[in-house]
């Protein structure tokens, strides 16, 4: 019964089960790596423990990573307001909210499941007993106590505990002083007493005094009643002399002491000058520590979102090049290999008579097709010979590459425009070729996936593509109406135009999200089929057809990249996309009939 009785009164000092802090969960974004970027997971909060999950209903199947809270931590992005990261000694998670709310609702529930699962926390006391409370304190007390008390042997208020001394014993000596001129006042008042005494006798005979004034010797001789005294006090001591004396020498003990005092003063200042270097020489080491520790956290964790493009990205200007064109070679070499492996599968796609890329359209979107279909033919078509904006920066054989250096907030917004002439295709074949989604994939090497959102006629579609990540820049996406279009000339000594136009559009199917950056364009393909006559009576083949190209492309990157980076990338990936594609263009055509 005893043991029961000492256990329910152990119970009172643990708390309810219901004080503690309740589970939390709900979906974040985490940065995976920089392949795949951030991702959305189900996280949940409990038991002082961090989980994530691929998705919510996959929580039966066990969490992917974990993390304890008891020493982590949690630090908001100083930048992205939605953005907190949480560190474990070397391991460290990246996280998003969708909005400043929900990281502060967060944040707040993480420092929560800290501060009462802690051990040293008042909830922690009151479960482990009171027993552990009051041994606690009493070590508390007991170490603030003895550091109290060996603060207090400071040299500055032992010297004003001497001044107190010196008060005190200052007043006992004024006393003793008072008490030494009392003395002295009584012996001068008792000489005078003896002297009236003596000479009272003097004046009357022995007979006539009272009994008691004077005695007889044995030989019949008087005596006096009181002893004679010595002018100079009782057995001839100077008091009052001796009192200042001993003033003098005890005030002469505390002068000296008060110097001594004031060696003391001084020495102790030289050991606070010294133990102030000593405390600098140990804050500079401390910092440094502290440096080389952020360092090696930086190195550790090098690849992470604070590495990413942006102007407040822990990587300088060069290391983002060098990174962007590494990741490039990288990319190249794969596609390389992949050509050469790769078996294509011929793709019977017809090809619509040009009647149909004549007509205008009546989607929603026609007006603006229209629009776009006309600015490029009286801007893009015009020549740059006279036009000191823009730069020549690529020339090879009949390809040029120009280029007219454009920023807006800081971003590089540099239109491009390029022209080249390919021999042995039509302007139909190249434009065709271009638009077509359904070989896509065969000639574009820098898209991840793309899909059709919306087909709004037989020459105008909606395609939503991601394009392959190249750390650190971040990962892109677009969302662009693409159509193609017959322009009929206007002479008869002028050939057709046809021309590809895709430009940024918004669609309730493709919203932007948290993964990729959305990009903005506004890209042409124009060509125009030149024909020279073939020889006697020879049917035109295809050494007789050259195609002109111009191609216009005004992209904003949608986020901050250093320009110098931004210009590099579209100086090597222009050219190379011209090549790639009207190769695979003439590869296509080869041997078949000519399609004008």
């Amino acid at each position: 019964m005893s043991e029961k009785s000492s256990a329910s009164g152990s119970d009172e000092d643990v708390e309810p089960e219901s004080a503690q802090p309740v589970e939390f969960g709900g979906v974040l974004s985490k940065w995976t790596n920089y392949i795949h970027g951030w991702q959305d997971r189900w996280v949940v909060l409990k038991n002082n423990t961090l989980s994530y999950y691929k998705s919510e209903d996959e929580r039966e199947y066990g969490c992917r990573g974990s993390l304890c809270l008891s020493k982590a931590v949690i630090t908001p992005h100083e930048f992205d307001e939605c953005r907190f990261d949480i560190s474990v000694n070397d391991s460290v998670w990246y996280l998003r909210a969708e909005d400043p709310e929900h990281r502060l609702q967060w944040i707040e529930s993480i420092e929560l499941h800290k501060a009462e699962s802690g051990y040293g926390s008042e909830s922690s006391l009151r479960r482990h007993g009171s027993m552990l409370s009051l041994t606690s304190a009493a070590s508390a007390l007991s170490a603030t106590s003895t550091s109290s008390f060996k603060k207090g042997h400071r040299l500055c208020e032992k010297l004003a505990e001497m001044e107190t001394f010196r008060d005190i014993l200052c007043r006992q000596v004024d006393t003793l002083q008072k008490y030494f001129d009392s003395c002295a006042d009584a012996v001068s008042k008792d000489e005078f007493h003896r002297d009236r005494v003596e000479e009272d006798e003097d004046d009357f005979p022995a007979a006539s005094r009272p009994d008691g004034e004077c005695c007889y010797n044995n030989n019949g001789s008087k005596e006096k009643l009181f002893a004679p005294a010595s002018p100079k006090g009782m057995n001839g001591i100077d008091f009052k002399g001796e009192a200042i004396t001993f003033k003098a020498t005890t005030a002469g003990i505390l002068s000296t002491l008060s110097h001594c005092i004031e060696l003391m003063v001084k020495r102790e200042d030289s050991w606070q000058k010294r133990l102030e270097k000593e405390l600098e020489k140990r804050r500079r080491v401390e910092d440094a520590y502290k440096s080389a520790v952020h360092e090696l956290k930086k190195k550790s964790h090098y690849g992470g979102p604070d590495y990413e493009e942006g102007p407040n990205s822990l990587i300088n200007e060069d290391e983002f090049f060098d990174a962007v064109e590494a990741a490039l070679d990288r990319q190249d070499k794969i596609e390389e290999q992949c050509q050469s492996e790769k078996v294509r599968i011929p793709r019977l796609t017809p090809v619509p008579p040009g009647d149909v890329y004549s007509s205008i359209g009546t989607h929603r979107f026609a007006t603006k097709v229209e629009e776009m279909v006309q600015n490029h033919m009286t801007y893009s078509l015009q020549d740059m010979g006279g036009d000191a904006n823009w730069q020549l920066v690529i020339e090879e054989g009949e390809m040029k590459v120009y280029r007219r250096e454009v920023e807006e907030n800081g971003i590089v917004l540099d239109p491009l425009k390029a022209t080249h002439a390919v021999k042995g295709v039509t302007g139909h074949e190249v434009c065709h070729y271009f638009w077509d989604t359904a070989v896509r994939m065969d000639w574009e090497t820098t898209i991840e996936n793309f899909n059709v959102v919306e087909t709004l006629s037989d020459n105008a579609i909606i395609v939503y593509q991601t394009h392959k990540r190249v750390w650190p820049a971040s990962q892109r996406d677009v969302l662009y109406l693409s159509a193609i279009r017959k322009i009929l000339a206007t002479n008869e000594n002028d050939p057709d135009t046809w021309l590809v136009c895709n430009f940024s559009v918004d669609h309730e199917n493709a919203a932007p999200s948290n993964r990729c950056v959305r990009a903005k364009i506004n890209v042409a393909m124009i060509c125009q089929t030149l024909v020279s006559p073939p020889e006697g009576d020879k049917e035109i083949s295809r050494d007789n057809i050259l195609c002109k190209i111009t191609y216009v492309a005004n992209v904003n990157p949608g986020g901050w990249a250093p320009a110098s980076v931004l210009r590099a990338v579209a100086k090597r990936e222009y050219p190379k996309f011209l090549k790639r594609f009207t190769s695979y263009v003439q590869e296509k055509t080869s041997g078949k009939p000519i399609l004008f």
